[in-house]
């Protein structure tokens, strides 16, 4: 299956090089579906048509590529983002994004296939994997006002008090659950790294060494899209090594 892309770069030269280095590419091979020179251009597009994976540069007049890999969180169905730039500061920025890959120009045709085994990995594999999985969805029940938020969005569950907070990367959510009883439902979808704490498996990017001013000195999970660390208690951390080994 080809991946769809969506090239965004204000360089039409840059775009043109793209184009030819995804024609070449086999494992997985890509098409091109549209070609946008800045971000509201990119925006305007995908409000009526879906792609795999947005190859976004990052200076461009108008919202940069960070402000752009932003916004398509908004949409119902986000593409996978690789960055594509001259610049090599703002790799930080981009990964707290949850950008799968951050490419540098010249870009070598080697390593954007690489990128786009890490996209046809992350995404298509995991959806073909789980079809039903990913239409589950929790009930959030909030102020008179109930909203489906889908598994599939979900980073992390944490108990806190007497209520569960759901995290996704766009917000928090109050959820009246049981987390042990999340645990026993979804065993494939979330891995319990504290007693108060279950995490998406597919949304691990590291775990590091992390000081907690309750915890001290111990270990932390570094999650897609949020800055945000979550405490890994040791009776739980041989499960989270083998996970982000795997």
């Amino acid at each position: 299956m080809k991946l769809k892309v969506l090239t965004v770069d204000d360089e039409w030269l840059a775009r043109a090089r793209l184009r030819t280095l995804l024609g070449d590419c086999t494992l997985p091979s890509a098409s091109v579906e549209a070609e946008a020179a800045n971000a509201a251009q990119a925006m305007q597009w995908l409000q009526h048509h879906t792609v795999d994976v947005a190859l976004i540069d990052i200076r461009m007049p108008g919202a940069d590529g960070l402000a752009l890999a932003c916004q398509l969180k908004t949409l119902a169905q986000p593409p996978a983002v690789v960055f594509v730039t001259a610049h090599t500061d703002y790799a930080v920025q981009a990964f707290e994004l949850a950008a799968v890959d951050y490419l540098t120009k010249p870009v070598r045709l080697e390593r954007l296939q690489a990128a786009l085994r890490k996209v046809k990995l992350l995404t298509l594999d995991r959806r073909a994997l789980e079809p039903d999985f990913l239409q589950d969805v929790l009930i959030i029940q909030d102020r008179g006002r109930t909203e489906r938020v889908p598994l599939a969005q979900v980073l992390y569950l944490k108990a806190e008090l007497k209520y569960i907070t759901l995290r996704t990367q766009a917000r928090r959510y109050i959820l009246e659950a049981s987390l042990n009883k999340l645990e026993e439902k979804y065993p494939a979808r979330f891995l319990r790294i504290h007693r108060n704490a279950l995490i998406a498996k597919s949304a691990v990017r590291a775990l590091e060494k992390h000081y907690d001013a309750q915890e001290g000195e111990g270990w932390a999970v570094r999650l897609d899209g949020i800055t945000e660390r979550l405490c890994v208690s040791r009776r739980q951390l041989a499960s989270v090594r083998a996970l982000v080994a795997s």
